[in-house]
């Protein structure tokens, strides 16, 4: 197969464990699992940057995005997967409904040929804008992931008979969750149409129940179903155009969300505190008052955040399961192998083709993190762009097969987990594996040296080994 066409699919927020392909009974995904059922399968793909904009920088340069930089412009001079493939031949595109990419001069759609903005997602919750997208739905085709995948549908009418390079990204199934309530009614038969927006933090502590959370969760899973639904019309459309037999289908996510697990509702824990004292170098804005000031208090990354679907379709290859551990920066390399396209030097991902083709081993672990420049009163903008205070040093988790640390700065003691008797993560056994645990974060400290991350982000975590039982 010389230079196949190549689809990546991203849908925000999408948990694995809420496909039938990764074993989930309930929620109805029939279009995403029969395309498994035709795939390569991982079973061990795991988040690399967090959250949505640093996941992306990782998704489109193969580069640790959480080691030089945060949720902010892609800094000039990366060279982006799509300029790669441009310049081989492909033509590339984005269908985006994702609505960091371009807002604010953010620079996402780089090396794309063409790039298609489906405007209304975030709108509604940013008090500055004045959109309405969603105040003219009648249908559920009216709904973002529809138009997205609509556009994505009518674009390759218009281009399959060109090589080409299609990433379409969708923001469903994130919050707010507002797919029509026959969704919803699917998972709570009993739906009176409310909706929840996530706490983020301690949802006991917020003034929820069981109940509330349980809604929310049932509105997210008829959101979950509403986007296997769409994202099945484009896999159709690749049928019907006849591209099955020489294009490479990839669908991801960026990320999870924790729906009561360990106590948090959303996918970390912020809280209003006007009392927050903001470090003298963290650049202020004078029009930032007490009430927008948000502090992000300690938020690790468990399971239900770092591990993530991958699905491959790759003709000429026998479906099944992979045990092989990848993350976000080895798609572009792996992309572009498959393309017969030389890897530049910048791009830090590994390809896993290996893996893909001959069931390999890949990598012994994965370092999943926030951008490791968060810190104590450090001032930030992230996750919808508002400001925000840093209380701690962010944690960063190390994955393996069999083991999962949580490691902050030298004031939070670590966390170790055996994942094949503890999968939800609820027993620290730090104490009783001291030595395990700091062999791992050893190499995950190595691995930051490795890769030219700035000794200032380096210091605190080998402080905190330091402090907790070892030297780096």
């Amino acid at each position: 197969m010389e230079q196949p066409n190549i689809v990546l699919i991203v849908c925000d927020t999408f948990r694995r464990d809420h496909l039938g392909a990764y074993g989930n009974p309930l929620i109805r995904t029939p279009h995403l699992d029969a395309m498994a059922s035709r795939s390569v399968v991982f079973d061990h793909h795991v988040v690399s940057s967090f959250p949505t904009m640093p996941a992306r920088a990782d998704i489109l340069t193969g580069r640790f995005a959480y080691t030089f930089m945060g949720w902010e412009a892609l800094p000039m001079g990366l060279q982006t997967l799509p300029g790669m493939l441009s310049a081989a031949g492909y033509l590339t595109t984005a269908v985006v409904d994702t609505p960091f990419f371009i807002r604010g001069g953010y620079g996402y759609d780089r090396g794309f040929d063409d790039f298609i903005w489906i405007r209304g997602q975030g709108d509604d919750t940013r008090p500055h804008e004045r959109a309405d997208a969603r105040l003219t739905w009648k249908t559920e085709s009216d709904r973002l992931v529809a138009r997205t995948m609509t556009a994505a549908e009518e674009w390759l009418e218009r281009h399959y008979k060109e090589p080409f390079f299609l990433y379409v990204d969708s923001w469903d199934p994130h919050e707010p969750w507002d797919a029509p309530d026959y969704y919803t009614a699917l998972y709570k038969k009993d739906y009176d149409g409310r909706q929840l927006y996530p706490t983020y933090g301690k949802w006991r502590e917020a003034g929820l129940t069981e109940e509330d959370v349980a809604t929310a969760h049932a509105t997210y899973c008829g959101e979950v179903t509403m986007v296997d639904r769409w994202v099945g019309r484009l896999l159709e459309k690749l049928e019907v155009l006849g591209l099955s037999d020489n294009t490479v289908v990839m669908f991801t996510s960026d990320h999870g969300f924790f729906f009561g697990e360990h106590g948090l509702f959303g996918k970390a824990e912020w809280f209003h505190d006007p009392g927050a004292v903001v470090a003298e170098n963290a650049n202020v804005p004078e029009w930032l008052t007490e009430s927008w000031l948000l502090t992000v208090g300690w938020s690790p990354l468990y399971q239900e955040l770092t591990r993530i679907p991958l699905l491959v379709q790759i003709p000429g290859t026998e479906p099944g399961r992979r045990e092989a551990m990848t993350t976000a920066s080895d798609l572009t390399p792996t992309i572009l192998d498959l393309a017969g396209v030389d890897k530049p030097s910048g791009v830090q991902g590994s390809s896993f083709t290996e893996a893909l083709l001959r069931g390999e081993a890949h990598r012994p672990f994965v370092v999943s993190s926030w951008p490791l420049y968060f810190a104590e009163g450090e001032m930030t903008t992230a996750v919808d762009s508002r400001p925000r205070r840093i209380a701690s040093y962010m944690p960063m988790t190390v994955t393996t097969q069999q083991r999962s640390l949580i490691l902050g700065g030298p004031s939070e003691p670590p966390e170790l987990f055996n994942l094949a008797e503890d999968p939800g993560e609820a027993r620290n056994v730090w104490a009783e594996e001291t030595g395990e645990g700091l062999e791992l974060a050893r190499a995950a400290v190595n691995f930051l040296e490795e890769h030219e991350t700035a000794a200032r982000f380096v210091e605190p975590r080998k402080l905190a080994l330091e402090t907790f039982g070892g030297r780096a």
